[in-house]
């Protein structure tokens, strides 16, 4: 493994500290989703429904306010955004604990919408940092950082919440995301390469078939991981070895670990319609292993490996195919992506669940991502004759 393109990252100045910075500022932010469920179903005494109604209020509220956060930035600046978050966030995770479920929905959505995004704050900051050389390296290394946020966030939230209570978790993800936020807010990153920086480029002219392509297969990245987790949670519970759920998530993260340090090194890679579709590819067997939980482990290794390279190749695409101007914007639209495509493959491959059995939640996840990836290979192929080049600045 050639390890020169990490350690010519590593050697970028201000690149290891902010890298650090943003892993820890994503902690809470991935802890925010599972403090909010477990309010919901022990402080509140609802069911499994409502705090899934909860969890989708925050999902379609993030997906509306990525790019509008995202457009912020770009036009008044990181600082600017994060104050918008900063007085909005600390409002709500100190009230929140105290709203009624119906008040909570609704407050749920909104805090959603200015949500800080640290997850695109972090690529934008190494975007600006790193030059397109080491762009790959330096993505497949965030996105190495945001398997390493999901594996201690939401653990996190649930210790909290068990050992003290809701209340207390929630007030301290607040605190967190405050503190975090302020930092950021002194230090303040850029993001983007100002030299590089001209006149606003009209959303029209970056806005094209090409990039919807990318965030498409964004989408569907997210479609196939969100279908085998929950197809896991399922396969796990009836085999009545729930508590090793966790140790068989824990696989899948270490795997994408891998997968992004593998890719991160790499000269020439497969187009993303490619990695997407292969890693749907890979889900589709998953469940006729599903008989023991070391064969299950096993087989998720292969379509998560190629989790992280995915997630990198998407936001290396952007960086290519949109101008410095709108890159928050276009960053924004990205984390839309992935949301909606979480969003849409937890319940439908949980519906298929309910309806048959976990193995079949693993084919319906994986199939999905399949059908996107050609989709989008076919968008690309017709578009690609009739749009100028993509924009690298």
């Amino acid at each position: 493994m050639n390890l020169a393109p990490y350690l010519a990252v590593l050697r970028t100045p201000r690149v290891p500290s902010l890298m650090l910075l943003m892993l820890f500022a994503r902690v809470p932010a991935t802890a925010a989703g599972m403090t909010i469920t477990m309010h919901v179903l022990l402080a509140l005494e609802r069911g499994y429904g409502a705090a899934g109604l909860v969890g989708a209020t925050v999902t379609v509220g993030i997906a509306v306010g990525a790019p509008l956060m995202g457009s912020l930035t770009d036009r008044r600046g990181l600082r600017t955004m994060l104050l918008v978050s900063l007085v909005s966030q600390g409002l709500f995770w100190f009230v929140a604990p105290s709203l009624s479920y119906p008040v909570l929905l609704v407050t749920c959505f909104l805090s959603g919408v200015v949500v800080m995004p640290v997850m695109q704050i972090g690529r934008q900051v190494i975007t600006a940092l790193v030059g397109e050389s080491g762009r790959r390296t330096a993505l497949a290394m965030d996105s190495m950082a945001v398997e390493v946020a999901f594996m201690a966030g939401p653990a996190l939230g649930v210790f909290l919440t068990t050992q003290w209570s809701s209340r207390v978790a929630m007030w301290s993800v607040g605190a967190s995301m405050v503190l975090f936020g302020l930092v950021l807010y002194v230090v303040d990153p850029p993001v983007r390469e100002e030299a590089a920086l001209g006149a606003p480029v009209p959303r029209s002219e970056w806005l094209t078939g090409r990039l919807l392509g990318v965030l498409v297969n964004a989408g569907g990245a997210t479609f196939v991981l969100s279908g085998v987790e929950v197809a896991v949670v399922a396969n796990m519970r009836g085999l009545g070895l729930t508590d090793w759920t966790g140790a068989l998530i824990a696989v899948m993260c270490v795997a994408s670990l891998v997968g992004g340090f593998v890719y991160g090194g790499t000269h020439r890679v497969p187009p993303l319609w490619a990695l997407m579709g292969v890693m749907g590819l890979l889900a589709v067997p998953i469940g006729l292993f599903g008989s023991s939980p070391w064969a299950l482990a096993l087989a998720l290794v292969p379509t998560n490996f190629l989790c992280a390279p995915t997630i990198a190749a998407t936001g290396e695409a952007i960086t290519r195919m949109t101008p410095v101007s709108a890159r928050g914007e276009a960053m924004g639209l990205q984390g839309s992506a992935f949301t909606l495509g979480a969003a849409l493959g937890s319940p439908l491959t949980g519906f298929v669940i309910d309806h048959s059995s976990p193995a079949w939640g693993f084919f319906v996840g994986g199939a999905g991502a399949v059908v996107i990836a050609a989709g989008s290979m076919l968008l690309s192929a017709t578009v690609r004759r009739g749009e100028p080049a993509a924009l690298s600045r």
